[in-house]
């Protein structure tokens, strides 16, 4: 008797077949598997958006609120309503006035080194500083520039 065969053709075919089928399906398949992913992180990326455009939106609501406008601006601009006395407490120690402003930042590692807290000032402080460093800037004296060449002749002709 014959030893029959391990595979016959007919198997051989199909696993021909099959192997063709895996290898035509791999790549879209791993495509269409990154697609659903980056769809998933758009979605993702559009509701933290559509978040974002509703805090937007409560804020401006907010603001359209003459009350709200009023505290802010009692807040962060130290204004007040008439007949109020407004005032800002000092340190009386003054060790912030002894530190220079320029080298001071608020959470710099001078405040952390003192052990003092951070102090926040003003807008309108920060402004005033930078024109005063700008002011007392030590100018250097300005050098003139050559002037360029004149051309030796006319380059282009004129009609008089």
């Amino acid at each position: 008797m014959a030893a029959r065969p391990r595979f016959t053709s007919r198997a051989t075919v199909l696993v021909l077949v099959l192997c063709s089928l895996v290898a035509i399906l791999a790549y879209p398949t791993r495509q269409f598997i990154s697609q659903r992913a980056e769809i998933s992180a758009q979605r993702a990326k559009a509701d933290h958006v559509r978040q974002q455009v509703e805090q937007l939106r409560r804020d401006k609501a907010r603001w359209q609120d003459p009350e709200y406008v009023k505290a802010q601006a009692r807040a962060r601009l130290h204004y007040a309503v008439p007949g109020e006395t407004p005032y800002i407490a000092a340190d009386p120690s003054g060790a912030a006035a002894a530190q220079p402003s320029a080298s001071a930042t608020p959470g710099g590692p001078s405040a952390a080194a003192a052990g003092r807290p951070d102090t926040a000032k003003p807008w309108y402080a920060s402004v005033w500083d930078s024109v005063d460093a700008a002011d007392t800037a030590a100018l250097a004296p300005a050098t003139p520039r050559p002037l360029p060449p004149f051309p030796v002749g006319d380059p282009a002709p004129h009609d008089h």
